[in-house]
């Protein structure tokens, strides 16, 4: 696999500048068009599972992190407090304590749960300059964060909610996992102490595993400091392995939080938190899709998703009428006109846009298109709007395939 911090910038999909700083990589417009795509199927594929989208401020009052437990626990990896108006504030290492205060802010009944909220969030880590790298190592962090209010009954249908739709996620951006990882609590003084509540969590994410025939390895030393957590592992270019995405469960912080809901005997009971990330941060998302793909996005996640390519000067009129029909579809569409060069060099220059349309004499008489596919294969002749009746078929349902031949 390529390295996606060379690959990256040579596809004009972000960069960094030191006068930004280390760990700051901003996205071009190439970079944006795939970051947004890929936020924007998670957002779908959450509505659609019942979740609630919310916004929060990336800042938090130091009392906030102290209630939480991650500034005895965490502390290390969070920037440093600022002074304002008599006050210490905070860029939060994490979204869930601010879920757990919205979760707070209203009453809540058993009928309401699982009430599961959802946000792509920033978030700040002080990572030391020399772990720094590309998109994989960031210190500012743009998480697909969801939190999962719940009673203990509904905890373990929850993570299993939560594993099918990253194993959906993997199939749409064609990727595969590594290993999933167990992730447990080691020695020290890292965690949070309630041996019972830690037996809990690690009983539910278990029987969710197994219950979904997923194979794992238990590894100790690598839970979160409030929680055992799934952890879905994959390989860079390098062999490395980091982890994509996340299912943990939390009796901690709706302790700490003193989250209740309403039960159906009247009385004031405590909901489990489930926290997941689909896909992690998309930053790390980002760069292991470039290393897995070279540049092949899946067509639905591609910068460019079109390229239209008039073979001469007088199917000029032509092209930027298909192209337009393709903006007002809603795809992300570029053009070639002949004065970029020979028909082959211009092919060869968008090797890596999905679906090639190319326009001739023969195209413009027929009000058609010919198709050549990144895959090398070359389509007959198709009216225009059925091309792209079936470009839009499989891009709305987020295909890995390029043709539908049924």
């Amino acid at each position: 696999m390529p390295d996606h911090r060379t690959l990256g910038r040579a596809l004009n999909l972000f960069d960094t500048d030191p006068l930004i700083g280390a760990g700051l990589p901003f996205w071009l417009p190439d970079g944006a068009a795939v970051r947004q795509a890929l936020e924007d199927y998670l957002r779908a594929a959450e509505r659609r599972a019942g979740y609630h989208h919310v916004y929060s401020p990336v800042l938090g009052k130091r009392e906030l992190y102290e209630v939480s437990g991650h500034w005895r626990h965490y502390r290390d990896e969070m920037f440093p407090p600022m002074d304002l108006g008599g006050e210490q504030v905070v860029l939060r290492p994490s979204l869930c304590p601010h879920h757990a205060l919205m979760f707070r802010s209203r009453a809540h009944s058993y009928r309401e749960l699982p009430l599961r909220i959802a946000e792509s969030g920033g978030m700040y880590r002080s990572e030391l300059s020399g772990v720094l790298g590309g998109l994989t190592r960031v210190r500012g962090i743009q998480l697909n964060d969801a939190h999962i209010f719940c009673t203990p009954e509904q905890a373990a249908t929850e993570v299993a909610g939560a594993l099918a739709m990253i194993a959906d996620a993997y199939a749409a951006l064609d990727i595969r996992a590594a290993r999933y990882r167990l992730s447990l609590p080691g020695p020290g003084g890292k965690y949070v102490a309630a041996a019972g509540l830690w037996e809990r969590s690690i009983a539910v994410l278990t029987a969710a595993l197994d219950d979904r025939g997923l194979g794992y390895d238990a590894v100790e030393g690598e839970a979160a400091f409030y929680g055992p957590k799934i952890d879905v592992q994959v390989r860079d270019s390098a062999g490395r392995e980091s982890t994509l995405s996340t299912v943990q469960v939390d009796f901690h912080q709706p302790e700490q939080f003193d989250l209740r809901y309403t039960g159906a005997d009247g009385v004031a009971h405590r909901p489990v938190m489930v926290h997941r990330s689909i896909i992690g941060s998309v930053e790390r998302a980002v760069a292991h899709l470039i290393e897995c793909h070279g540049g092949r996005f899946p067509a639905w996640l591609a910068p460019t998703q079109v390229v239209v390519l008039p073979v001469t000067e007088a199917q000029h009129a032509a092209a930027a009428r298909f192209e337009r029909r393709c903006r007002d579809r809603g795809l992300r569409v570029a053009s070639s006109p002949p004065d970029r060069g020979s028909l082959a060099a211009r092919i060869r220059e968008h090797r890596l846009v999905p679906y090639q349309a190319i326009i001739g004499a023969e195209e413009v008489a027929a009000d058609g298109v010919a198709l050549r596919l990144r895959d090398g294969r070359r389509l007959a002749v198709l009216p225009a709007a059925e091309a792209l009746d079936r470009i839009g078929a499989l891009l709305a349902v987020h295909s890995a395939a390029l043709w539908d031949v049924s």
